[in-house]
């Protein structure tokens, strides 16, 4: 009777391009297209993208809540010993030395408006995959702007080695096209999806029947069902989510077990689609449940599995990146403490996306108030 938090499995959910690979058979956006046509400027930051670049930093990419999160666990994680990678603390930064750009696309979000309905949606969903790649380009460039009207002044930034796509929606309409366009150019840029790496962490533990909780518009783009589908696991069910919203993260989590219980199976694992879940109220409640106090909550505790877990997107993320920082010599073994650097897409005059880099003190004025 317990509830499992994975802690540094084996498997890290990632595309990694290290090599030039055939393209597969399926149309990309044009952006990929044409920068893999350019011999010279795009074309070939793409190419050099992850190229000995032990150095370069790590981009999350995605809407200014997630990323802003997202980056506050990487610089606090010590979940591991850095000598030998063990599942144990040892008072030092995970991720001593590392810079963590963080792209704050402003200019797209939110993601959930290229999903609304009307004739020009797949339209809007290229543009969705359009601005994945785009993102992708201002990481790999090592150059960026002070702001969206001065862009004669150009600014240095890091290039990156890692692209960590925190958005679901992204990752699906988007990440195809940006590992495309790296193997149509011999780039060798590592890119990470939060999404993927939940579902091959569950999968790996063992995980048959999975439950999903994320937000509404991330459950009606069906982004999860149309990864999971490609992903062509048998004997694997997936439900995807989204309960009442309420004042407690407890009473939210009993909501989604009543929706799953119409199910009728076992749910072996719980996929947080979020990256401010608390699980400590979680593993408190699975408790609870498990002693059987009420008619629900016995009711609750058969149809949790024995070794039920629960994942949540920002743990499983760091986890991953880690591995692949580990696995493929990645880290920059700079004796420092990790820090983030601030991005933001912008529209410039001409109306076109570009990246202007933002302050810490900007970056509490314009979204931290909101998120704490």
């Amino acid at each position: 009777m317990r509830i499992n938090i994975l802690i540094g499995i084996s498997v890290v959910a990632l595309v990694c391009s290290c090599k030039p690979q055939v393209a597969p058979p399926r149309p990309t956006v044009a952006l990929v297209e044409a920068i893999a046509a350019d011999t010279s400027g795009l074309g070939r930051l793409a190419a050099t993208a992850g190229h000995n670049n032990v150095r370069g930093s790590v981009a999350l990419i995605g809407e200014p809540r997630e990323g802003i999160l997202l980056a506050r666990r990487f610089v606090t994680a010590d979940r591991v010993d850095n000598i030998d990678g063990m599942a144990r603390r040892d008072s030092l930064p995970d991720f001593a030395g590392e810079v963590f750009d963080v792209i704050l696309d402003a200019y797209n979000a939110p993601y959930s408006h290229f999903f609304a309905g009307g004739p020009d949606k797949d339209a809007r969903l290229d543009s969705l995959r359009t601005a994945a790649v785009q993102n992708a380009v201002f990481a790999w460039d090592s150059t960026c702007f002070r702001s969206a009207s001065e862009l004669e002044s150009r600014l240095i930034k890091s290039r990156a080695k890692v692209l960590v796509f925190t958005s679901a929606m992204q990752a699906e309409y988007g990440l195809f096209d940006v590992d495309t366009l790296q193997q149509l150019t011999g780039g060798k840029s590592c890119l990470v999806s939060a999404m993927h790496t939940l579902l091959e962490e569950a999968l790996e533990s063992g995980a048959r029947n999975l439950a999903v909780w994320t937000s509404r518009d991330v459950r009606v783009s069906q982004v999860w069902q149309k990864v999971f589908e490609q992903m062509e696991v048998p004997d694997v069910t997936l439900a995807v989510i989204t309960p009442e919203s309420a004042m407690d993260v407890r009473t939210e989590f009993r909501d989604v077990l009543r929706q799953y219980r119409t199910t009728g199976r076992v749910m072996d694992a719980l996929l947080i689609d979020s990256y401010s879940a608390d699980l400590l109220p979680l593993q408190g409640e699975v408790a609870m449940i498990r002693q059987g106090g009420t008619d629900e909550d016995a009711a609750f505790g058969r149809m949790l599995s024995p070794d039920f877990l629960v994942l949540d997107a920002a743990s499983s993320v760091v986890r991953g990146t880690y591995r692949l920082l580990r696995s493929q010599n990645l880290f920059t073994h700079r004796i420092a403490r990790p820090f983030a650097r601030y991005y933001e897409t912008a529209e410039s005059p001409d109306g076109s996306p570009v990246l202007v880099e933002v302050g810490a003190s900007y970056v509490q004025n314009a979204y931290v108030s909101d998120i704490d």
